[in-house]
């Protein structure tokens, strides 16, 4: 893939192993093997779970546990698992079964069913995972329903910012309704090449400002992304990600075009190659891109921006079309993904943060989470982090103007 450099044209291929692009919301990691562990789970006289799990985000051992979990409390239940590679073809699947009142085949039938037991109908999942991106539109477009709180346990040890995300306002003024249940979530953070920070004697970065320093010019890979860039440029001059007029922020502009001045390359999806070659020093990223990477390459290191940084979340809905009958039986599952040791597990190893770790005594976590701090980022960075919300017509078209102001300036 070639990419537009703000001095020179630089031509880099995708880091595929490892990637997860935000921007497209495509999830680009191996698949897991969850057919071992679902062979045999089904029966007629079992109330049966239908997941459609995003790739990746559920791991083998957390379906391992929910089913010693039903045998230990005796629910009569069997769990199903369809995975999906991309959040943009949940979404579109959900769109699909409202319109149709059906599974959508041609998804299910071109990733598969787990098990795999010959050509049948696929039902209409119970649950199934979205971003936090397509909530509010799947919410405005009918296609979801919401939860009912008083089945869920857990529910309560999720940060604010994490149930504000979820919930919307209802018809009586004092209640919330939950449209979303969020299990798992990353945040936009800064990967750099402590080698070679070390080598030149460059102290480390720890926040937003640091992407202005002199010495990191012409070293620098940002996202090709308008809300993250301008966001943290936001960010950076004490505002929010989520500040509804950029006009009321009249240093904006000057502080983009220094921060283009740094820029060697904008990428989305091709950073981590020339950040692992040595071409760039530093890269603004996502963090479930950069950890496992960090776990195999001693050479990157991983910053959550002090100042605070985006988040964002993968959550459970339950298509508006599904059945009442699993209701119980998907609340369970639910509320099982939020306990505190299952939750510890999933951050560990989908190397994403569950929102239930944010809010569990530090001494009641496992060592490993405790001295990730990406994981387990600062109390007061995590205070200061945000989810990008929908922004308003007039906003976006300032957002166009900005980007494009700022894309057309050569270095």
């Amino acid at each position: 893939m070639t990419y537009k450099m703000p001095v020179t044209h630089i031509s880099y291929r995708s880091h595929s192993t490892a990637l997860i692009n935000r921007r497209s919301f495509l999830t680009g990691a191996g698949g897991v093997a969850l057919s071992n562990l679902l062979m045999g789970c089904s029966g007629q006289n079992r109330q049966r779970l239908s997941l459609r799990v995003l790739n990746g985000s559920i791991p083998p051992q957390i379906v391992g546990e929910y089913r010693k979990h039903l045998r230990q409390a005796a629910i009569a239940g069997s769990l199903e698992i369809a995975i999906e590679p991309q959040l943009q073809s949940a979404f579109n699947g959900l769109q699909a079964w409202t319109r149709n009142g059906q599974a959508d085949a041609s998804a299910s039938d071109r990733f598969g069913w787990v098990p795999f037991i010959g050509k049948r109908s696929k039902p209409i999942p119970d649950l199934v995972t979205i971003g936090n991106y397509w909530l509010e539109k799947a919410v405005q477009q009918g296609l979801i329903q919401p939860f009912d709180l008083k089945l869920l346990s857990g529910w309560q040890a999720l940060p604010p910012a994490w149930k504000e995300m979820a919930t919307r306002s209802s018809a009586t003024p004092t209640e919330q309704r939950l449209w979303g249940a969020p299990y798992r979530g990353g945040n936009t953070v800064i990967a750099y090449r402590q080698d070679i920070f070390k080598e030149k004697g460059l102290p480390p970065p720890t926040d937003w400002s640091d992407l202005w320093r002199s010495d990191l010019r012409g070293h620098i890979s940002l996202l090709d992304q308008p809300r993250e860039v301008i966001g943290l440029t936001l960010k950076k001059l004490g505002q929010s990600y989520n500040t509804a007029n950029l006009e009321t922020v009249p240093t904006l502009q000057g502080e983009l075009m220094a921060l283009h001045q740094q820029v060697k390359l904008y990428s989305s999806d091709a950073y981590l190659q020339p950040l692992l070659l040595g071409d760039t020093w530093l890269a603004v990223c996502w963090s479930t891109d950069l950890l496992p990477l960090t776990q195999r390459n001693q050479k990157l290191a991983v910053v959550v921006p002090k100042s605070g940084t985006a988040l964002w979340a993968d959550l459970w809905v339950r298509p508006a079309v599904a059945t009442p009958a699993s209701s119980s039986l998907a609340a369970d599952w639910i509320s099982f993904c939020w306990r505190p040791e299952i939750a510890s597990q999933l951050s560990l190893i989908s190397r994403a943060m569950s929102p239930v770790v944010l809010t569990t005594p530090v001494a009641n976590l496992p060592i490993e989470l405790r001295q990730n701090p990406v994981l387990l980022p600062a109390a007061a960075t995590q205070a200061a982090s945000e989810f990008l919300q929908p922004l308003d017509r007039a906003t976006v078209l300032q957002y166009q103007v900005l980007w494009q102001r700022l894309r057309q300036v050569s270095g």
